[in-house]
């Protein structure tokens, strides 16, 4: 079985992985935004063409508020110590519930280490914000359940 210090370091890098595949998606649709745009320049003029460059412009603007989001995101995680041991609840912490286990990191999903289901939470997310504080025995309640922390590592 694997020790907390080795399912951090794997959790970490399922969370950069995670980043990474955003920053190539996110990447891939700007480049395929360009192009668009490159072609729309070609095409015949008139209203047709400028509702077509807009709608392009647009979605440019939203992918590269993703690429800042998403950039935001990755300095978060390249603040996560997961060498600190601490009796408190903090970014980096792994946290045993009676109702799941979680890393707290980025909002990255749900990643499985050796048939043990782990959620990779942000501390500004719901229940990141109920833990970061937090010791072991305290409970909380969230969606109408009380929760109690089990484990702290």
């Amino acid at each position: 079985m694997m020790r907390a210090k080795a399912i951090k370091e794997h959790l970490l890098l399922e969370c950069f992985k995670w980043i990474e595949e955003r920053h190539l998606l996110i990447n891939k649709t700007l480049a395929d935004i360009k192009l668009a745009l490159e072609e729309e320049s070609k095409s015949s003029a008139g209203d047709k063409h400028e509702t077509g460059r807009a709608m392009l412009q647009i979605e440019r603007e939203n992918a590269g508020h993703q690429l800042l989001e998403i950039e935001n995101v990755e300095q978060t995680l390249k603040r996560v110590q997961i060498t600190e041991p601490s009796g408190l609840i903090h970014l980096g912490s792994l946290v045993t519930t009676t109702q799941a286990s979680y890393f707290l990191s980025i909002s990255a999903g749900k990643f499985i280490i050796q048939n043990k289901i782990y959620y990779c939470i942000a501390s500004n997310s719901p229940i990141g914000q109920l833990l970061l504080g937090k010791q072991k025995g305290d409970s909380f309640m969230f969606h109408d359940d009380e929760i109690e922390i089990l484990a702290i590592e």
